[in-house]
């Protein structure tokens, strides 16, 4: 049997996040999200940020085209009757709870380092290539 470290192991907060948004969601709850909107490559309306910090409603009424993997939660959602789209890198979640009743989940911050920023390495050296976050597009077929 190999001996695995922690260290060697994937981050269990994507796990605990994509399992508790199911639970509250089949338990006819409203599923938030507590966002450090401060962490780096954080897209949210800023003018909703209050402390540092921004409450979503991850209602599925709410939002559209939610994704979730090990790196980042995205979405588009209305802001003020504006489409924006949300990116969420998983180091930014501090919290995802049910409104109703606050049950959940909240997170260590600086649990999860952030990613090197572009043109740094995991070093903090210059790399010869920038780190690309692209959006997905869609495209009307007719």
């Amino acid at each position: 049997m190999t001996d695995i470290t922690e260290e060697a192991m994937s981050p269990t907060r994507p796990y605990f996040v994509r399992a508790l948004y199911e639970w509250i969601v089949d338990n006819n709850c409203t599923p938030y999200l507590l966002v450090d909107a401060n962490y780096p490559k954080v897209a949210v309306p800023t003018e909703f940020v209050d402390d540092g910090k921004i409450v979503l409603n991850l209602t599925p009424s709410a939002i559209r085209h939610l994704h979730m993997d090990n790196e980042y939660v995205q979405f588009s959602a209305r802001f003020g009757g504006r489409s924006r789209e949300i990116y969420l890198p998983i180091g930014a979640l501090l919290a995802i709870y049910a409104k109703e009743n606050g049950k959940g989940m909240f997170f260590e911050a600086g649990e999860i380092e952030p990613p090197p920023g572009p043109g740094e390495d995991a070093g903090g050296d210059v790399a010869s290539k920038p780190s690309i976050v692209g959006r997905p597009s869609l495209k009307v077929v007719k």
